[in-house]
């Protein structure tokens, strides 16, 4: 395949939250905390669970059905290569990717990305990579988590946070002036101790022992978080030859509200420019930018033309940011 004269750029999003909402209310009937303390702090009111029997494969596959639903069933068609970024796999291997792969019966390479909550972001990048260079014409990238299956519910300084989802995207070649225009992508390793989780380890390399459930020092990510998502988006901005004043709105990894405040503070962004999801699904992760570029979709706050900041931070620690310019679609149903 030759490479595209245009840029890759996002065609159509699909997005999915299990059904089952667990509010602030309901974790103050068994936790020591209250609905005022995880506002206060996070700006979180409800998360979405998912069942006993509904695993990350199950929700990225709704959240393309969903986009299969908006888009039509030609949306999946050429589709090459399978994108998952997530922190919770149903199994080391198979790849989730290959699982939604097999579900939709695509002609297509699949695999999985693990970078945390910026998988999506780095997901994307690599989508980018293979349209741009011709490698692939049509990449389905998606972000999925169940992440409330690896908290510890009886810790309230994580279990309030966290939530599941999934959000899917069609990453293929738009006009040049539209698409994906900047990358950032960076990672501290040093940071590793501040937020981890076990998985065929028993300790980190700094000794520290890993737990099957997930386990973070708030106040040193929260510091990491304020100071990456400043630089990080900065930045992107200016790879993509932009200034703050061209960014139609800021759609935000959604952790916690006070680390969107900042950054939007920081790039001198009205609130009105800014995505905010966090109140309604939590910390989903990997799921948390496409849950919320759906969500600005839907409620006609994203247009022909708008530049989109994106911007993420995660364990390992990893942070990533992006600028899109909306529009450009090809073929129909886009």
């Amino acid at each position: 395949m030759k490479p595209s004269s245009g840029r890759a750029g996002i065609r159509a999003l699909g997005a999915y939250a299990p059904s089952k909402i667990v509010t602030n209310k309901d974790l103050e009937a068994f936790m020591n905390t209250s609905d005022e303390w995880i506002t206060s702090r996070t700006g979180i009111k409800r998360r979405h669970v998912a069942a006993d029997d509904e695993f990350t494969s199950h929700l990225a596959i709704h959240a393309v059905e969903d986009m299969v639903k908006r888009h039509g069933e030609g949306v999946l068609e050429g589709v090459d290569m399978v994108i998952v970024a997530t922190n919770t796999p149903d199994a080391l291997f198979p790849a989730t990717a290959a699982l939604v792969q097999d579900h939709f019966k695509l002609n297509a390479g699949a695999f999985d990305v693990l970078t945390a909550c910026s998988g999506w972001l780095y997901a994307l990048s690599v989508a980018r990579a293979y349209v741009d260079s011709g490698t692939c014409r049509k990449v389905l990238t998606i972000g999925a988590e169940a992440l409330t299956k690896l908290i510890d519910w009886e810790d309230r300084s994580t279990a309030v946070l966290f939530g599941d989802g999934a959000g899917a995207a069609i990453v293929e070649a738009v006009p040049a002036e539209y698409g994906l225009k900047s990358f950032v992508l960076g990672s501290d390793g040093s940071g590793a101790d501040h937020l981890h989780i076990q998985a065929v380890g028993k300790c980190l390399p700094s000794g520290k022992p890993l737990h099957p459930k997930l386990e973070m020092n708030g106040r040193e990510v929260f510091k990491f978080a304020v100071r990456v998502m400043n630089t990080a988006t900065v930045d992107a901005v200016a790879k993509a030859g932009l200034t703050s004043d061209d960014i139609s709105l800021f759609v935000p990894h959604q952790a916690n509200l006070r680390i969107i405040e900042a950054a939007r503070e920081r790039l001198n962004l009205t609130p009105e420019r800014v995505v905010v999801t966090v109140d309604e699904y939590g910390n989903n992760s990997t799921a948390s930018i496409p849950l919320a570029l759906t969500h600005a979709l839907d409620d006609n706050r994203i247009h022909e033309g708008d530049n989109l900041l994106l911007v993420a931070f995660g364990g390992g620690l990893t942070w990533a940011a992006s600028v899109l310019t909306w529009g450009g679609f090809c073929g129909d149903g886009a």
